[in-house]
């Protein structure tokens, strides 16, 4: 069974790359459920190539679902779900082209998914996250760490800034390798308010 908890928002995403999708069963009774705030959530990415500038790009349309237990943060999940159509650059003709099969495949392969599957506390402000991320058909585990802020130990409140990298050619998206990067970099932001 999976519970999510709907939130449309826009966020930042790079070019031909992966965003984040987290989709997570039922949470143990010891997690708290948080909403993610849209107007405070960004989830984007930025891929480098060879003869042109960074490429930044965003998902608009996305799920997700953070439960959180600060006292053990292994009972804890985030569960997101992107549609991989919302991917923005800033350029619909580009928009169009990263839609196609030769990136995102949008027409086969609408939702783009993240699975935590284990949650590790390194400090009080950081944690690391390892998950599935499914894109284009393709599951592989990733790591994302997660830089924590509770604004002053708030229990209505956490801010979230996670970051990680997805190697685009493992979900069978090589168009334009080498001179685009192999390498996508995800920097999700969130405000989550307490349910």
């Amino acid at each position: 069974m999976f519970v999510l908890l709907p939130v449309r928002h826009r966020a930042k995403l790079l070019t031909c790359l992966v965003c984040v999708g987290f989709v997570t069963p039922a949470y143990p009774s010891g997690a708290r459920n948080w909403r993610i705030d849209p107007a405070h959530t960004n989830i984007g990415f930025v891929v480098d190539g060879v003869g042109w500038p960074r490429t930044k790009g965003q998902f608009k349309d996305f799920n997700g679902k953070i439960a959180i237990d600060f006292d053990h943060p292994a009972a804890s999940h985030v569960a997101f779900q992107v549609a991989a159509k919302s991917v923005d650059v800033g350029s619909s003709s580009f928009n169009d082209y990263l839609r196609t099969d030769a990136f995102f495949d949008v027409a086969r392969y609408p939702v783009i998914t993240f699975t935590s599957t284990h949650v590790e506390k390194v400090n009080e402000h950081h944690a690391q996250v390892t998950g599935d991320l499914t894109l284009r058909g393709v599951t592989h585990p990733v790591v994302i760490e997660v830089d924590v802020n509770r604004n002053g130990n708030s229990d209505s409140k956490v801010d979230f800034r996670a970051t990680g990298i997805v190697h685009r050619l493992e979900f069978n998206m090589s168009a334009g390798f080498p001179a685009i990067s192999n390498d996508v970099d995800l920097v999700v932001t969130t405000e989550a308010l307490a349910e």
